[in-house]
């Protein structure tokens, strides 16, 4: 058993590695995507940190919400009330916003958990339009309604009120602001927040609590006849997990000082249960794909215009070219949706795992296809010495 933790331990710390060094290179392996500025990559980096705390609680112990959304909510209106109220540093907006989301995670967690399956996803639901409907209406005094809550010139921010300047402050950490660097210093931190909340899933993910949600994913029933109580594992699962999403909506804020009800809307839940099942539920790294294959349709391919298809397919003879267009033009642009979608469809019938499904049927077919090719180099030595 200790050789075999030993190993596991290994992987871990060669993953963690990878996983660090592929984050902070993204503004050099992203070029060739045209994907690498700044305003992207910090979207990968923060729906990244969303789908991993989804992940938590659907990869884990199979619970799908419907309501996550609610808490990426409460994260940004927390962070932009900690801007308006204490300072523009961000580490108060990051802190208290991930523990307001928690502790609303422990009151919806609380009621919705008392049913499972598709009455969990609907409670769920329900809380989360109600949270919008809210935000929209009876809340309007903190969340300013529709017109969102935004930063004005004579919020109090206690701990800023000697600093004097003309003009909106900007979201800070100790001096450095978010646009800085060319925007870089945005990205790195929510990057570097982004390796945090990775390491803290593995860890899960490999502790005995991991474990016991996954006993409680695969057979409920049988571990409740033992009489383990799984309701407080569900609980603190539900409660991880919003919390994350609590700190993916703080750093909405502080990379863009505005909280709008919008955030908290249905379509947004629905976004982050895409991006587990298209990068594979349960799956460390496969939440991280399917979320920045989402953002990446959403701000590269909605870009794509027939003046941008006739540029790319201009090589072609001009009937060809004008046919070209023709048939992708539907899928680009606002269209984007249709690719997606087909996106989606071919993966859920072909690679029920999702893309990291796809990715792990690649690497036991290479190695077959290398154990092969040593065995059949093997085998001719040794039939020349018979």
């Amino acid at each position: 058993m200790s050789i075999l933790s030993m190993q596991s331990s290994r992987k871990d710390v060669v993953l963690m590695i990878a996983f660090a060094a592929a984050v902070l290179a993204m503004p050099i392996w992203l070029e060739p995507f045209g994907a690498a500025y700044p305003d992207l990559m910090q979207k990968f980096a923060i729906f990244g940190i969303f789908a991993i705390g989804f992940n938590i609680l659907f990869g884990l112990t199979g619970y799908l919400s419907f309501g996550h959304a609610a808490f990426l909510g409460v994260g940004s209106y927390t962070a932009v009330w900690m801007f308006k109220l204490l300072s523009m540093n961000i580490i108060p907006a990051l802190i208290f916003g991930t523990l307001i989301a928690g502790l609303f995670a422990v009151l919806i967690g609380f009621i919705s958990l008392r049913r499972s399956g598709i009455y969990f996803s609907i409670l769920t639901l329900a809380f989360a339009q109600m949270s919008y409907n809210m935000a929209y209406s009876v809340l309007t005094p903190i969340t300013n309604g529709e017109t969102g809550l935004q930063l004005a010139q004579d919020d109090p921010r206690i701990f800023d009120a000697a600093a004097e300047g003309s003009g909106l402050p900007l979201p800070e950490l100790f001096g450095v602001t978010m646009q800085d660097f060319d925007g870089l210093a945005g990205f790195y931190i929510c990057g570097i927040l982004l390796i945090i909340a990775f390491y803290i899933s593995l860890r899960i993910f490999r502790s005995p609590f991991g474990m016991k949600l996954v006993a409680i994913k695969s057979n409920q029933n049988r571990m409740g006849y033992t009489g383990f109580n799984t309701r407080p594992y569900l609980l603190v699962a539900f409660v991880i997990s919003g919390m994350y999403a609590g700190l993916a909506g703080s750093l909405m804020a502080v990379t863009d000082p505005l909280a709008g009800a919008e955030r908290m809307q249905w379509t947004a839940s629905g976004e982050v249960v895409l991006m587990t099942i298209l990068g594979g539920v349960g799956t460390l790294i496969g939440p991280l794909l399917g979320a920045g294959l989402i953002k990446y349709f959403e701000n590269i391919f909605s870009a794509y215009n027939e003046q941008i298809l006739h540029d790319i397919f201009s090589f072609l003879p001009e009937f060809l070219e004008n046919f070209m267009v023709f048939i992708v033009n539907p899928f680009v642009g606002e269209g984007w949706h249709l690719t997606l979608g087909a996106l989606f469809m071919v993966i859920v019938i072909f690679l029920p795992g999702g893309i990291m499904e796809g990715v792990n049927r690649l690497i036991a077919w290479v190695k077959r296809d290398r154990s092969g090719s040593s065995g059949d180099g093997k085998a001719k030595p040794q039939a020349s010495e018979g």
